[in-house]
């Protein structure tokens, strides 16, 4: 018979020529490799603790990881972490201390990535090593860089804090003797956000897992690949600083970074509410709108801190001026909260809701995020249509068109997403390509709500498609889970002329998104214009242009001048008729920092710029200016302190390790990890599988035996 293994050889002359010999032969190779790399992939050292030496799985709570020269790790707890916070009025100033100590016998360069408010303008840094105190100076990234890996060769100890995105910063913090305490001090001036009358701040506390896209880029193993070489991910075409916002992660949660909160509130008027959303306080009243506040209980850096607080008198929210003289400039911060109004008209809408199904949102924020969508589907009314988007590593939609919002039509939409799960990347470019067109919709008023963790590291091409594609479209981003990406969504949002809201925990849902759509259902005024009473000449301000002005959100507004006590005249359109309303500068409160919160919304304007097509090197230069002048880190610069003794014996070498991150609370491991993710199976998993093969190996070389015999 053709095809058969009837002449197959005598078993006595060659046994192992036995086709199901030669199989399981195979299987038991496969297997032994298979079993072997994932030993070799996770494996640190060896099974048992030797003096300092030490395995990831055995690291204990608050833990530095540093790699020493055999391949082995020691440990460099972290002692604590400090953060106070000062509000006065619209403005806080926020001092964090991180406090390691080196409980090893090597010297190291210790490498964390860490979050800040995406709008914080970094202007201090300090770092103690024992009773030495080296202050930062601003400098030009590149020389910054320099400065700091020249003082690392020669053994003297310095600190570089850089910017990766606008709420992502790195500190490498060179030369640590064995036994030696590490402060780092950084400092950074931010805004109260406002908003229907609530007042709230948020500080970040860890930096989410993004999803990088794109091509691995080709490494040189130069020295710039050798610094950017910190992250989980690997630098792509699309991402390339991907290692750089990627921080190791600690899987198994067997790492605990504890924080220490204290917060002085004076709110500036009698407060009715003070809340801490996901965090137990303490708070005690000094004043009227005074506030000590401290956290309660182990506060671990896995998820946002947000304080709200809302005035007893509503009209005590109506207008904020803020003032600083600097040199010869006067900086003002103007916060102006739009007319409350009773619309009589009814405009129908189109509504595309796009729904972020990647596995970033899988567990606690799916669940927000589907109570969210089920709240805007409620939300719509019978003029209006609409239609549904859901992505991960593919988009699609539910309608081919947007559709009435009836009952057929909004009972399909509810059983879609009741059936819809968490799972794969974050591919939200084929998502904003389906819902926006770049088209202009005269006969509907077009809004586009887009739920989402914004866990993705190619923010720029995105600010960069929704810009071309938006049309006369308006986007509004609405952030779930416990940490999203804060630079992402404010960002597209202002970009999209809409507005960023932030849900933390699935009983806030409904109530924030009859917020957003509150606003959605009221026209905005729009053609915003600041003028002086006299020429309106002379004033250099940002966000520009100005922003639509919507119901219940602020018009917040910096301002550089060379005059003062002038009348400010803001005009606009507000349902097609003019609108107007005048601000007295003669009367404001005097603030430090305004001048820098000034220059971080100009800069800001500017790197929102390139996403326009403007010239990529006269952003640059104006960037680069701004923040040397104001002492502020961006992209363009950094902080740096360098000691000028050495400390770092010649024949000592010096070891380098990224501190490990937390998973955000709520994120599940295996559904950001898992499948495509560029992440190792686990060990006992891959000797599970191992184990189960080699068991239907040995069962099909049995019956494989037993066939061949039979023909």
């Amino acid at each position: 018979m053709e095809g058969s293994y009837v002449e197959r050889p005598a078993k006595k002359k060659n046994e192992l020529l036995d086709p199901g010999n030669l199989l399981f032969i195979l299987y038991i190779v496969l297997m032994v490799c298979f079993i072997l790399f994932g030993s070799l992939s996770e494996g640190y050292g060896t099974e048992t603790e030797k003096n300092d030496d030490i395995r990831p799985e055995s690291v204990r709570r608050g833990e530095l990881l540093m790699a020493r020269e055999d391949g082995q790790l020691q440990r460099a707890p972290l002692v604590s972490q400090k953060v106070k916070i000062k509000i006065s009025g619209i403005t806080a100033r926020v001092v964090v201390e991180q406090q390691f100590i080196n409980s090893s016998e090597q010297w190291l360069e210790a490498i964390y990535v860490f979050p800040l408010p995406d709008e914080s303008s970094v202007d201090h840094l300090r770092l103690r090593i024992g009773e030495r105190v080296l202050q930062g100076e601003i400098k030009e990234k590149s020389e910054a860089r320099a400065i700091h890996e020249k003082a690392k060769r020669e053994g003297r100890k310095s600190s570089l804090l850089s910017q990766n995105r606008p709420n992502i910063f790195t500190t490498r913090v060179a030369n640590i003797g064995p036994g030696e305490q590490v402060s780092v001090v950084i400092e950074y001036q931010q805004l109260v956000h406002v908003a229907g009358g609530l007042f709230s701040l948020r500080f970040p506390m860890v930096v989410g897992p993004r999803y990088i896209p794109g091509q691995p880029l080709a490494e040189d193993g130069g020295e710039s690949v050798q610094l950017n070489r910190t992250g989980w991910a690997v630098n792509t075409d699309q991402v390339p600083d991907a290692s750089e916002i990627t921080p190791p992660v600690d899987l198994k949660g067997e790492t605990t970074i504890p924080v220490d909160f204290t917060i002085d509130l004076a709110a500036g008027f009698a407060v009715s509410e003070l809340n801490s959303l996901y965090h137990g306080i303490d708070s005690r009243e000094t004043g009227e709108g005074h506030y000590a506040i401290a956290l309660t209980g182990e506060v671990v850096a896995d998820r946002d801190f947000v304080l709200e607080w809302r005035a007893r008198d509503s009209q005590a929210t109506r207008a904020a001026l803020f003032a600083e003289s600097l040199d010869d400039n006067q900086y003002m911060l103007l916060m102006l909260m739009p007319p409350e109004t009773e619309f009589a008209e009814v405009i129908p809408r189109e509504v595309v809701v796009i729904l972020d199904i990647s596995g970033s949102m899988a567990g606690a924020s799916i669940v927000q995020a589907k109570k969210a969508v089920a709240t805007a589907l409620d939300s719509l009314r019978p003029i209006d249509r609409f239609n549904l988007i859901v992505f991960n590593d593919k988009a699609r939609r539910l309608f081919s068109g947007a559709e009435p919002a009836d009952e057929t039509h909004l009972n399909k939409a509810r059983r879609f997403i009741d059936g819809v799960k968490a799972g794969g990347g974050t591919e939200m470019k084929p998502a904003l390509l389906l819902a926006l067109d770049g088209s202009n919709h005269h006969e509907r008023f077009r809004q586009v709500v887009f739920v989402t963790d914004g866990a993705v590291g190619n923010e720029d091409a995105l600010f960069t498609l929704i810009t071309k594609r938006l049309g006369d479209s308006r986007l509004f981003t609405v952030g779930i889970g416990s940490a999203p990406n804060s630079y992402f969504m404010t960002r597209a949002a202002a970009m999209g002329r809409g507005t960023f809201t932030y849900i933390g925990k699935e009983s806030e849902a409904q109530e924030k998104m009859r917020g957003v759509f509150a606003k959605l259902e009221h026209p905005v005024i729009t053609d915003l214009k600041i003028e002086s009473a006299s020429d309106g000449k002379g004033i250099e301000m940002y966000p520009a242009p100005l922003p639509d002005l919507y119901q219940g959100e602020p018009l917040t507004v910096a301002l550089r001048t060379k005059w003062q006590n002038e009348e400010l005249h803001i005009s606009g359109t507000r349902l097609g008729r003019p609108w107007q309303i005048s601000v007295d500068t003669a009367t404001y409160g005097r603030r430090e920092g305004i001048g820098a919160l000034w220059a971080r919304k100009k800069i800001r304007s500017y790197m929102e710029s390139l996403a326009l097509g403007a010239n990529a090197s006269v952003v640059r230069e104006e960037v680069l200016k701004t923040a040397l002048t104001h002492h502020l880190v961006s992209k363009y610069t950094s902080l740096v302190a360098v000691d000028t003794q050495v400390s770092r014996p010649e024949n000592a070498k010096q070891t380098q390790a990224a501190v490990k991150t937390h998973l955000p609370q709520g994120w599940q491991a295996s559904a950001v990890f898992g499948g495509n993710a560029q992440t190792a199976t686990p060990a006992p998993l891959r000797l599970l599988i191992g184990v189960v093969l080699l068991i239907s190996a040995a069962v099909f070389a049995v019956t494989g035996r037993r066939s061949c015999q039979s023909i």
